[in-house]
Order: structure tokens, then C-alpha cells, then sequence
């Protein structure tokens, strides 16, 4: 029997993946998993220092092993980093699934990821690095979702009712 995410979470970074990922898993009553924290578990390192030791390339091939597996194993709440979908085989495995894209515009993106050292991606112009990498994702964003669930000014609370809602799952 293959195990498939009750709901596959995608986004920029920043967007709340993580905190919106575990309120859904705990209203649905199942597990949460992080691809994100599946690689620094198994990589004994931050995203940033295999960015920084490897290049992104190198990064990108072990997250793509990471999510492929997690789509495979885990029959939870998944969140996905957010340059997991420029993986054509990953946006492949993700049509079937129920897919909830959190999206935000720049300015909400600037207040939450602000100059984090820690998000390789922006370290330089964060706000026109932000742009740029929406400008690339945004349609691999909206091609793999379900549903769109805009984050802007609310609550994590009010975003997972949201995605809730338009997926009209209800609460265990």
C-alpha cells in the first residue's frame, strides 16, 4: 500500500510553511514533516552551509531526493522547501496530490524574512532577490496547487482554517 501527505504545503521561504504545516497537522490529527529539517537531519548542516559548501545545484539534488522520499513515506501534513518545486519530476509527483501553495507579496515577505543571514537566496538585495525568485516560481507555485491561500496579514491560525477551507477538510 502506498502512503501519500494529506496536504502538501509550498511556498516561498518565509511564507510560514512550517508553522501553518504543524497547526494543520495537529487540527487533522495526523504527523507533520519538514523536507527542510529531513535534510539538516541527514546532512549533520544547515541549508545555508550545504549552499555555502556545496553550491545550490548540489542542494537542490539532495532536496529533491528528500522530498521524493517524504512524498513516499509520509501520510501527513508535508511542507516542502521553497525552491523544491524548479524540480520538474517533484512538480510531476505533486500533480495528484492535495497541494496548498502560501503565497504573500514582497512587502509581507520583507517583514518576515527581513536580512536573515541564515536564507542563502537573499543574502545580498533581499527585497529585489525576493521579487526575482517569485518572478521564476510563482507559476510552478500555482501549476502544483490545489489551492492558493494567500498569508498577507493574518494569523498562522486564520491561514490554516483558510487552507482548511479550501480544501474542505475537516477537523479530526
Amino acid at each position: 500500500m502506498s502512503t501519500a501527505p494529506v496536504v502538501v504545503l509550498v511556498g516561498p521561504m518565509g511564507v510560514g510553511k512550517s508553522t501553518v504545516g504543524r497547526l494543520l497537522a495537529e487540527r487533522l490529527g495526523v504527523g507533520y514533516r519538514d523536507t527542510d529539517d529531513d535534510i539538516v537531519a541527514a546532512e549533520g548542516r544547515t541549508i545555508a552551509e550545504i549552499f555555502v559548501d556545496e553550491g545550490e545545484p548540489a542542494f537542490r539534488a539532495i532536496e529533491k531526493q528528500a522530498v521524493h522520499r517524504a512524498l513516499a513515506e509520509h501520510d501527513g501534513v508535508l511542507a516542502l522547501g521553497g525552491g523544491s518545486i524548479l524540480d520538474a519530476d517533484t512538480r510531476a509527483l505533486l500533480a495528484g496530490e492535495r497541494v496548498v501553495y502560501l503565497s504573500m507579496d514582497v512587502e509581507e515577505a520583507v517583514k518576515r524574512t527581513g536580512l536573515n543571514a541564515a536564507r542563502p537566496l537573499l543574502a545580498v538585495n533581499p527585497r529585489k532577490q525576493w521579487r526575482e525568485l517569485m518572478e521564476a516560481r510563482r507559476h510552478l507555485y500555482e501549476d502544483v496547487a490545489t489551492a492558493v491561500v494567500a498569508t498577507d496579514g493574518r494569523t498562522p491560525e486564520e491561514v490554516t482554517q483558510a487552507a482548511l477551507d479550501a480544501l474542505e477538510l475537516k477537523d479530526a
